[in-house]
């Protein structure tokens, strides 16, 4: 096994990567003390039949400089190819600014070649290669050197069989003329924007059923707070406050330092002169902000007569469309564009536009209509033109 710890290995390495069409990437990374992930490992491989083509990139050597793999990744000429890449692409985009391009996510191809919604790497290494990949080292703390060959055996595989599992499913779209439709889900992923977290919309991630505006006020100015000192100081967002906190603190409302030392959920963190000094501040923003300013929760729009039973004519619908074109159903359709297109009038839904419109929306919306009906036949449902 090939572990590179130089500058001088690592561009010598990515100038052989750069004379293949494609080469496999995956990573490991620890994130439990920290905000951002704390890239320990680069795995990568370029086409081959063995692990002679591949290599574990170690970014925790002393000096090593990572600049020519970002080059790599920047080269158009070679496509990243990666499993499941969010977290992954995640570090390349905050740690580095850099976004493998041209990139493909075998987990999101294989939503569209029959494999389930979201199939692990593990279960599609086994039906498409029969390769059982072992998991002993799953839960290393990948931070401590120097790594075990049964590590770096583990840490290997993940990108070793992904050449054959990338091959196998390219070749499939290719063959279902679905290309297009993985290009579609992968601008999500492909755009930095989709990394960043504001932290004035960070609010919108706690689970609240109160929709009081200052009590959602306050739950914006702490969430915000909370949010930029996790990333000025790299820690976890928990470490400053959790959730639990912050609901209790808007509901408690305190505006002294006693008052605050009454919160039963702070964590002594957010007891610090400091820290609580903030907090209180954050307080105050969010009692003083003006109703027109406060944040609210949407609505869920109220149903129409007869639309929880469109609703369930569209999940069979769904569930039939799934099944046809051998794609996960999740993929074409969720619980929520479901609701939404069976109550809204002129819904604007992911499952309304491009592929998905095809496969699935362009028929819901003459199910809607009253242009088409479901009927169960030999086959199974079918639709049925009025």
């Amino acid at each position: 096994m090939k572990t590179i710890t130089t500058t001088a290995a690592l561009a010598e390495f990515c100038d052989i990567c750069a004379k293949h069409p494609y080469v496999t990437v995956d990573t490991e990374f620890l994130r439990e003390r920290t905000y951002y992930s704390q890239l320990c490992l680069v795995q990568m491989a370029y086409p081959g039949a063995d692990d002679s083509s591949g290599a574990l990139i170690d970014t925790l050597a002393e000096g090593i400089d990572l600049a020519p793999l970002y080059a790599l990744f920047r080269n158009e000429n070679v496509l990243k190819v990666f499993h499941a890449a969010r977290q992954d692409l995640e570090i390349f985009v905050l740690n580095a600014g850099v976004m493998p391009t041209p990139f493909f996510d075998t987990q999101v191809a294989a939503m569209v070649c029959g494999f389930g919604d979201q199939v692990g790497y593990d279960t599609l290494v086994r039906k498409i290669t029969r390769a059982n990949i072992d998991k002993s080292s799953r839960f290393t703390d990948w931070s401590r050197r120097p790594l075990s060959d049964a590590q770096k055996s583990y840490a290997l595989a993940d990108v070793t069989h992904l050449r054959d599992v990338y091959e196998h499913l390219a070749a499939e779209l290719e063959r279902r003329k679905r290309s297009h439709w993985v290009k579609e889900e992968l601008a999500v992923l492909t755009d930095p924007a989709t990394y960043k977290v504001d932290p004035e919309t960070a609010w919108q991630r706690i689970k609240t059923r109160n929709n009081n505006g200052r009590f959602l006020a306050i739950v914006r100015e702490l969430a915000a707070f909370r949010e930029a000192d996790a990333q000025s100081r790299d820690v976890p967002r928990s470490r400053v406050m959790k959730d639990d906190a912050i609901l209790e603190l808007a509901a408690l409302r305190p505006g002294t330092l006693e008052e605050l030392g009454r919160a039963r959920l702070l964590q002594r963190e957010g007891r610090k002169p400091a820290v609580s000094e903030a907090i209180l501040a954050a307080i105050a923003r969010g009692m003083a902000t003006p109703g027109k300013e406060q944040p609210k929760v949407a609505e869920a729009p109220q149903r129409k007569q007869g639309s929880g039973a469109l609703g369930d004519l569209l999940r069979v619908l769904l569930k039939a469309k799934s099944e046809e074109t051998d794609v996960a159903a999740k993929l074409l359709a969720n619980a929520a564009d479901l609701e939404a297109l069976a109550s809204d009038d002129d819904p604007d839904l992911p499952c309304l536009k491009g592929w998905r419109r095809e496969v699935f929306g362009e028929d819901a919306l003459r199910l809607k209509a009253g242009k088409i009906a479901l009927s169960a036949g030999p086959n199974g449902v079918e639709i049925v033109a009025r």
